[in-house]
């Protein structure tokens, strides 16, 4: 591969858009065992070796003093960690397509910690054929949104409003699976027929499974913080990842001692490998993570490629501070509902103490992974993530 000049900020927004989409995908391929969209994710992770080199060359390019290589190291971090978490979750989709033993009970646990994502062909007669993503408005009418587009070979990460449906295009959808059920139905002409998960059972398998599915959380959640501390340079969300990795490696831990009880009494300890391969390459995402945030950890900053490449990305984080006058504050997250009325998950609130109130500055602590009862006051920082137009809605709801 020659090198070629390309935007760095370009190639690390798409970087951490598709690396993102993988997460979500491999383990979408483990919960429905489909060899499918196990394959997408290894024809994305091809896409991502490419966008890899593109980004170090560019780099090694731009470096021409101490101080340039300095201020570049941590993007190198960056662009690092978004390929290892591509290998990650390449590793999980070859625990599918390549028959490595994965117990029933995985599937049963999975579709708690995994929002529903399907794939469609279009098909020539469907309805939303030749028409606009914005004239058929998914999201706003069924709450499905289209993740991606595979179009003769060719991925479109960033599907937008002006993008148009088009015969044979593979789409990957995201949203509940009763909107799912309606969409996938139009897209492509046949009936959808969704998985049943086995039921599960209790035992120290069942515990390993439970390690794994908190363990998938939390490294989500730690490479979405860890996005959000590049982009506002928050060395207290760094902090949060660094806990975060830390709780993973524990977690990772008990996972073995679940794991190894469960093969004394399997009838075929072989088929515990895919499970070992799960919690592994989970634990690699979590260090991936704690890679994206390392600069921020030791005080060099964000360069502003990176911040620039985070706010232009395909799902966006966003701060927010709520207003005085805020229909949220003095309620929770649940009585407002802030996920169904903007489309933004809020991934994380930050309570001022009373000196950051008094001074403006940051301060107080952090509430990781919010729920409906959180409850949310004045002067509250909220971190979200979601689309763009889901941005303009938590803005306009915090005042």
């Amino acid at each position: 591969m020659a090198y070629e000049p390309v935007s760095v900020k370009d190639v690390l927004a798409e970087m951490k858009d598709t690396a993102e989409l993988l997460i979500d995908l491999s383990y979408s391929a483990v919960l429905l065992g489909s060899d499918d969209i196990a394959e997408e994710v290894l024809e994305l992770e091809s896409q991502m070796e490419v966008l890899h080199l593109q980004a170090r060359m560019s780099l090694l390019m731009a470096a021409r003093s101490p101080e340039d290589a300095e201020s570049l190291a941590p993007v190198l971090g960056v662009v690092g960690a978004a390929e290892k978490v591509s290998d990650a979750a390449g590793d999980i989709a070859k625990v599918v397509l390549e028959d490595i033993g994965l117990p029933e009970a995985m599937r049963a646990a999975l579709p708690e910690a995994v929002e529903a994502i399907e794939r469609a062909t279009v098909d020539p007669g469907s309805a939303y054929a030749d028409r606009t993503l914005g004239e058929i408005t998914l999201e706003t009418e069924t709450g499905v949104r289209v993740i991606a587009v595979r179009r003769d070979g060719e991925w479109l990460l960033n599907p937008g409003p002006e993008t148009t449906v088009r015969a044979g295009d593979v789409a990957l959808l995201r949203g509940p699976r009763e909107g799912l059920t309606a969409v996938y139905e139009t897209l492509t002409g046949a009936e959808y027929v969704p998985p049943d998960p086995p039921e599960r059972d209790s035992s120290d398998l069942e515990r390993a499974v439970d390690s794994i599915v908190l363990m998938k959380n939390m490294s989500e959640l730690a490479v979405d913080l860890a996005y959000g501390s590049v982009l506002f340079d928050s060395k207290p969300v760094a902090e949060e990842v660094l806990e975060l990795e830390a709780e993973v490696d524990a977690l990772q831990s008990r996972f073995e001692a679940w794991v190894l009880r469960a093969a004394s009494r399997a009838d075929d300890p072989v088929d515990l490998r895919g499970l070992v391969q799960l919690a592994r390459s989970t634990e690699v995402i979590s260090d991936a993570a704690l890679e994206i945030s390392e600069g921020v950890l030791r005080g060099i900053g964000t360069h502003p490629v990176v911040a620039a490449a985070v706010e232009e990305s395909d799902e966006v984080i966003v701060r927010a501070t709520v207003a005085p006058d805020s229909d949220l504050a003095g309620r929770t997250l649940g009585e407002v509902a802030v996920k169904t009325e903007t489309g933004m998950r809020v991934i994380a609130v930050r309570h001022p103490d009373r000196e950051s109130r008094r001074t403006g500055r940051e301060g107080g602590d952090w509430v990781i992974s919010p729920g409906a009862t959180t409850a949310i006051e004045s002067g509250d920082v909220l971190l979200a993530k979601g689309t763009r137009t889901g941005a303009d809605r938590l803005t306009a709801l915090v005042g």
